[in-house]
């Protein structure tokens, strides 16, 4: 893959570099000792679909461990108690992890809190009751959650909701269906999206909100595990919710501006796919590459003929295309920049050109490539799904041509020309100064946004370099006060 010309921040760099050391000491020793249970199926499932007892307890020691390291919350909010690093670094860390683990390692899936498995920006929305009930819990990583917002008649169409929350007394009662919740079978809390308000919700002008729901809520039910290619099991469910009482303190964001919420997260979601997407391609190209030097045809190693090598060339100059789309619409979003286009685009490139490789991949390997033991085919099928999941292709598309119909043709940051700093300097824009306050002209969910009040100290934890921001994450940093700590 080629290099790229740039630089990313160091606290970005440095983060990737502790969560790839985090995955080799902590997930991939996880998945040797436990082999036959997370590759066997019926033990890794029980009868009804859902996660065995031993294989939920194995998430749970890899969130605790990677919330203690730092890595779990470390693109949470500040004022949710998290690091606080941005969009930027979560592509980015992403990115690696699917990269060096692949699909079959895939514990890692829970090292950095997912968007809508744990904390993250979303739960800034929540009430401070709520924060004070979920957030510890989410944060060690005890707990997670799942985002409820498909139903049978709202995918694409996510506005044409039928769950309803009838108001009733001082909260409301919640009934109706929805699935491909992802998680819900493992998870304690979802967030529930319902219509509160039929007249406005009709004209899709608002009256939808979103609630903060115990899965143990009486009327709340995990209906059935959705299996998706002839598999046993999997974490994808229906939800079946019958008179779910909820009260104030559990609505999510402003009553009626519940869809907000609801965009905010798909965007999240958007991000991490092309991450996933990129991260899974790449794996997959270099099990292609490194299997065409060793394996012979006639006389001669694969790599000698160009219907094979021309294909994963392709593949190379695609993914290397999608990364840069990737780092640049996540930077877009650091600087406050609504990157709606750009997300659209880089979501829809991402996952296409991601599937392409390992499709070429398993080209390449002939008969092996459909084999278990090579984990292709679990790429394979998780970037099928990631071409609908967060946004259809289709939808992608059409986002991306109303926006240019209405005369967004930027390919380009406007505000790096008109200041004129060339756009390889614009990193710099989400760099945090180590002499004083930072640049202010960013997103206050940016890294940027933050003036630390101290200096990264000299002692860091055991999976990063001395000056990784986990040295303070896990408050470790010389001259810390926990005073200065979000509550």
């Amino acid at each position: 893959m080629s290099a790229i010309a740039f630089e990313l921040p160091p606290e970005v760099r440095e983060a990737c570099e502790g969560v790839v050391a985090f995955a080799r000491a902590e997930v991939m020793p996880r998945h040797e000792k436990h082999r036959v249970l997370l590759e066997d199926p019926r033990k890794l499932y029980r009868e009804d679909g859902r996660f065995s007892d031993p294989a939920v307890e194995l998430i749970r020691e890899v969130r605790r461990a990677a919330a203690k390291a730092g890595f779990y919350s470390m693109c949470v909010p500040e004022a949710l108690g998290g690091g606080g690093l941005g969009h930027l670094a979560y592509y980015a860390a992403w990115e690696r992890l699917f990269r060096l683990c692949g699909p079959q390692n895939w514990l890692m899936l829970y090292v950095i809190s997912h968007w809508a498995f744990g904390p993250s920006r979303l739960l800034e929305r929540v009430t401070e009751q709520a924060r004070e009930r979920i957030l510890g819990p989410m944060m060690a990583g005890d707990a997670s959650m799942c985002f409820g917002l498909s139903e049978p008649g709202a995918g694409s169409d996510a506005a044409a909701l039928s769950t309803k929350a009838v108001q009733q007394g001082d909260g409301w009662r919640i009934s109706g269906r929805k699935t491909w919740t992802s998680n819900a079978p493992i998870a304690d809390y979802c967030i529930i999206f319902a219509v509160t308000d039929p007249a406005p919700a009709a004209k899709r002008s608002g009256g939808i909100s979103a609630f903060l729901v115990s899965t143990t809520a009486p009327g709340f039910e995990v209906q059935r595990i959705i299996r998706l290619f002839g598999h046993i099991g999997g974490d994808e469910a229906e939800l079946r919710l019958e008179d779910v009482y909820v009260e104030r303190w559990q609505l999510v964001g402003e009553l009626n501006r519940g869809f907000d919420a609801a965009l905010f997260g798909v965007s999240l979601g958007r991000i991490y796919n092309s991450a996933r997407a990129v991260g899974y391609g790449r794996w997959g190209l270099e099990r292609a590459l490194e299997y065409s030097r060793v394996r012979e045809t006639f006389g001669r190693p694969i790599a000698d003929y160009q219907g094979v090598t021309f294909p994963l060339a392709e593949s190379a100059a695609e993914l290397h295309a999608a990364h840069l789309m990737g780092l640049n619409a996540a930077a877009l979003l650091d600087k406050g920049l609504p990157a709606v286009k750009e997300l659209s685009m880089t979501k829809g490139y991402s996952v296409q050109v991601g599937f392409r490789a390992v499709d070429r991949a398993m080209q390449t390997h002939g008969a092996l490539g459909f084999t278990n033991e090579l984990g292709l085919y679990h790429a394979w099928h998780a970037l099928r799904i990631v071409n609908v999941a967060d946004g259809t292709n289709e939808i992608l598309n059409r986002t991306v041509v109303q926006r240019l119909l209405k005369g967004d043709t930027e390919l380009s940051n406007s505000a790096f020309h008109d200041s004129g700093q060339h756009p390889v300097g614009a990193w710099k824009g989400i760099l945090p100064s180590s002499e004083g306050p930072v640049i202010s002209s960013v997103s206050r969910y940016s890294v940027a946004s933050r003036i630390f009040p101290f200096r990264f100290g000299t002692r860091g934890n055991r999976y990063c370099r001395t000056t990784h921001p986990c040295a303070w994450w896990t408050g470790r940093a010389t001259g810390l006060r926990r005073s200065r700590l979000p509550r």
